[in-house]
């Protein structure tokens, strides 16, 4: 640990105020657990506790390069929660982009240029050939791509957490970003997929066979070294109740049947075997919520653009079902309860 980032550090252990992240720890908790009263959950600390020493702003790729750039670019965001009085419960991740699991199968990465200060991807194969090959082999090693880099991170920060207390207690380190099933497969095959669904479904069916066990091998690497919090997991700085937060961009793409065949079973087979929890999806997803909505064990949605939905649709879908959102827009919010649509106490919002 370098010397900057233990100045960093010492100043976020003096800053935290135990009781007021225990005050919004427990609200967070009685919203996951359905005792919010109240029409949206909008959390908010006592007071700014601003930084006392100078926090450095750290470029997503110096972050990709180094552990300790990684370390104070993390819980730099968590600094600036505590210094605006946000609501939000302390994290951090690795943050190594949506191609951690991707990048198990030995596809190339593909990091962005400096200045748009951006995650990295990956080079998709469009190859069935390739991906024929990547079956025979099996579950890929976990630390191929960023796998040991990621395992290193979740090393470092259950370090830092028991060198300082408070942030042991108050900074929740979750679960890298592994996608879900569907994802993981399109970004390894590349989009030619949405052909092979209706060509070579058998094929499609065995990849996600074996991306499922592909993030579970590498998702039980990680509670090895960071295991799950007892009851709810932390992701984004929302609280939900189970422990992964799965991500199914591509189910926008597909057909509610299609959801059923393709995303449903591999996802619910991830939330039965870790203890349920959340799912994300970006773009549309009104066509296809009230099957996601009756997976057991999936407790809340978190979901980027209701612009681009029926929201009616979603919301029976969910809080209707007593499924929660999480960070939905404060423009939606408004509209909704400018309509009179009751929000039954299971939406959170910034």
């Amino acid at each position: 640990m370098n010397d900057q980032l233990r100045r960093c550090l010492d100043d976020l252990e003096e800053r935290l105020d135990a009781a007021d992240e225990d005050r919004i720890l427990a609200e967070w908790v009685d919203f996951t657990e359905g005792r919010f009263r109240g029409d949206v959950f909008t959390p908010q600390r006592s007071r700014p506790l601003p930084p006392r020493v100078e926090w450095p702003e750290i470029r997503v790729n110096a972050a990709l390069a180094d552990y300790d750039a990684m370390c104070l670019q993390q819980y730099g965001a968590v600094s600036a929660v505590l210094e605006r009085a946000g609501g939000s419960v302390l994290n951090v991740r690795a943050n190594y982009g949506s191609s951690i699991a991707p990048l198990l199968f030995g596809v190339d990465v593909f990091v962005m240029d400096d200045e748009l200060n951006t995650l990295p991807t990956s080079v998709p194969l469009n190859d069935p050939d390739a991906i024929r090959r990547l079956l025979d082999a099996g579950v890929p090693p976990v630390e191929t791509g960023y796998g040991a880099q990621v395992l290193e991170m979740g090393r470092r920060y259950t370090a830092i957490a028991r060198e300082y207390p408070k942030i042991g207690r108050y900074v929740h380190i979750y679960h890298p970003d592994l996608q879900g099933p569907m994802d993981i497969c399109e970004v390894v095959w590349g989009s030619t997929v949405f052909m092979a669904l209706y060509e070579q479904p058998d094929t499609v069916k065995a990849f996600l066979d074996l991306a499922t066990e592909t993030y579970t091998a590498f998702l039980n690497a990680w509670l090895g070294i960071v295991p799950f919090r007892e009851g709810a997991n932390t992701h984004w700085g929302h609280m939900h109740k189970g422990y992964i937060m799965l991500r199914d961009d591509s189910a926008m793409n597909l057909s509610p049947e299609m959801f059923d065949e393709f995303i449903r079973p591999y996802d619910q087979r991830l939330l039965d075997t870790f203890g349920g929890g959340a799912i994300h999806f970006c773009g549309r997803g009104d066509h296809y919520i009230s099957r996601m909505g009756q997976m057991p064990g999936m407790h809340a949605i978190a979901m980027s653009q209701p612009e681009l939905n029926d929201m009616e649709r979603i919301y029976q879908a969910t809080v209707d079902r007593g499924i929660k959102l999480l960070g939905l827009k404060r423009s939606e919010v408004e509209r909704a309860l400018g309509a009179g649509r009751d929000l039954r106490g299971q939406v959170h919002s910034a």
